[in-house]
């Protein structure tokens, strides 16, 4: 039962993981308007926000930030996390 938990939790993770790239990608072209777009910041921006504004808040960001590594620090911390979660319930 333990390792089916895992797996949906590692289909959960890789979702998101997913969903982010190809909001980076899409973000790439004029189609903020479309309805693919809508979805993948539903799902995406709540994850995103809290650590764009601790970048901006940090010695690193601030008003004149130019890139944003939001997504690249979220990418690290959900396979971080993720890994981690699954590898907690196979091993129970």
């Amino acid at each position: 039962m333990n390792h089916i938990l895992a797996d949906a939790v590692g289909v959960f993770f890789t979702a998101l993981y997913v969903m982010l790239f190809a909001r980076i990608i899409l973000s790439w072209f004029p189609m903020r308007d479309s309805r693919l777009m809508e979805l993948l910041y539903a799902f995406t921006e709540p994850i995103l926000a809290p650590v764009r504004n601790l970048l901006r808040r940090s010695p690193l960001g601030g008003p004149g930030m130019v890139l944003d590594f939001s997504p690249l620090i979220v990418f690290l911390l959900l396979r971080i996390v993720g890994n981690a979660i699954v590898g907690i319930l196979r091993s129970l």
